[in-house]
């Protein structure tokens, strides 16, 4: 054996991360047209790059609901530059990369990770899907089938989260912005072809509406790539003529969310599951109008969403797992028929969305309903100090290189810039300190008293 007080010989020499003040900085530039790019380098050999789009649901009221559904489906199919999707993912592979897409009611996300080393050809791989999609019939048809299982799927599935929190949107902002369907309806398949999704990228996929963000990379090389692939070389929609016809009657919607309130109810045979052995649920989801992430109350609700927390029932038990939040302690450990219940809360950038997830046994409907609106009314009780320890929580998030990412350009795609963790820290302190979550809670709590005006 080699002796432990002595380097090992033909070894090369480990290069150890350090603490750089230019790794703790986010990089903002805007480019020619307007185009936004943002970076923070960190230590390793993989990055993380994509483009944030001010693009989603909310946006489709003068389109037949599916949009952004179709899109989802369609990203990362063939291109100008890659007639064959394939070449595509050949490529990609080469750099050890993987690369995704997410559709959300007010954001689109093309993203990729893979060695800083095929930078390069990573950006211009998104510049090709993002700008320059083909968009042929024969992937539009894949896509229509793929939407039309997914739709026949949805209410056979054990989780029900994803027709949940569209119909909890749908009643709290009924038929405008937010309220719109993030799903294709089966009434919408057939009207969404090649013409209109080429008019609605035309008119949504522009420089002023995205963010290119990076995690992991060089800011310079990172404009440099963003320069020749997104700002020198065209939209496809801009150089080839014929792909749609334009309407002036359709344009961006601006509309500011307009709060309703209200009730969605679904009415659902049981499952093909439930004959596996799997219990037969029923759902709710109970919500209230939030505050927008640019309120000055936002960090105290998103404190006051984590305070609340909860998950499934199988977690809830047993001393060591810490599961502290207020939905186990208080609602999971104490009722043996809750299967689960979890707090969501939904910022935008001009409204949000606090609600609570629950399921049991259907002949317990009632007290469900009964147990989760009076957890939510006690929060005007009082907050103990241990329920606001929450900075670790924020930071060990942030050591994920994706959402690193994801926040960086969301941030930056909302504000033009990005505060630090620091900031935040800072600002849970201060909510505390100063007594604005409690002035929060009570508000929620009084306002659910008001709605639901429990004994």
């Amino acid at each position: 054996m080699p002796p432990m007080d002595k380097p090992v010989l033909g070894l090369p020499k480990p290069i150890y991360a350090s603490l750089k003040k230019e790794h703790q900085t986010t990089q903002v530039t805007v480019l020619s047209n307007g185009l936004r790019v943002a970076s923070e380098d960190r230590f390793g050999e993989f990055c993380t790059v994509g483009v944030v789009i001010d693009s989603g649901s909310r946006y489709e009221v003068a389109y037949p609901s599916g949009i952004s559904h179709f899109l989802e489906k369609l990203a990362f199919n063939s291109t100008q530059y890659y007639p064959d999707k394939d070449e595509m993912f050949n490529k990609l592979e080469k750099h050890g990369g993987i690369c995704d897409s997410q559709a959300s009611r007010d954001t689109f996300i093309y993203a990729a990770s893979a060695y800083k080393s095929g930078l390069n050809d990573v950006i211009h791989l998104l510049a090709e899907a993002t700008l320059r999609p083909q968009i042929t019939p024969s992937e539009i048809d894949g896509a229509r089938q793929a939407i039309s299982f997914e739709l026949e799927t949805l209410n056979m599935r054990p989780e029900q989260e994803t027709l949940l929190m569209d119909m909890i949107h749908a009643a709290a902002y009924r038929d405008n912005t937010l309220g719109l369907s993030k799903l294709c309806s089966k009434k919408n398949l057939n009207k969404i072809d090649r013409e209109l999704l080429f008019t609605y990228l035309s008119q949504h996929y522009t420089p002023e509406r995205m963010v290119v963000a990076g995690v992991g990379v060089e800011h310079n090389k990172l404009c440099e790539a963003v320069q020749k692939y997104f700002v020198d070389k065209k939209p496809v929609w801009e150089t080839e003529r014929g792909l749609f016809t334009p309407n002036k009657n359709v344009s961006v919607d601006d509309s500011i969310a307009q709060y309703t309130g209200g009730f969605v109810q679904e009415e659902c045979d049981i499952p093909q599951f439930a004959s596996a052995g799997l219990p037969v649920l029923s759902h709710i989801m109970i919500g209230l109008e939030g505050c927008s992430h640019q309120d000055p109350d936002f960090i105290a609700i998103c404190v006051l969403n984590m305070m609340l927390g909860g998950g499934g029932s199988f977690s809830a038990g047993g001393p060591g797992k810490g599961m502290y939040t207020r939905l186990y302690t208080k609602v999971l450990n104490r009722y043996h028929w809750m299967y689960s219940a979890t707090a969501y809360n939904h910022a935008y950038a001009d409204t949000g969305l606090l609600c609570i997830h629950a399921s049991a046994p259907p002949n317990h409907v009632k007290e469900m309903v009964e147990v989760v609106v009076k957890e939510m009314v006690n929060m005007a009780g009082a907050v103990n100090g241990q329920e606001l320890r929450l900075q670790s929580m924020l930071l060990m998030n942030l050591e994920s290189r994706p959402v690193v990412f994801e926040d960086i350009g969301r941030q930056v795609l909302a504000t033009g810039h990005r505060k630090r963790p620091q900031h935040f820290i800072s600002e849970i302190d201060y909510s505390v300190h100063n007594q604005q979550l409690q002035h929060e809670v009570i508000y929620v709590g009084c306002h659910l008293w008001s709605m639901f005006k429990l004994d």
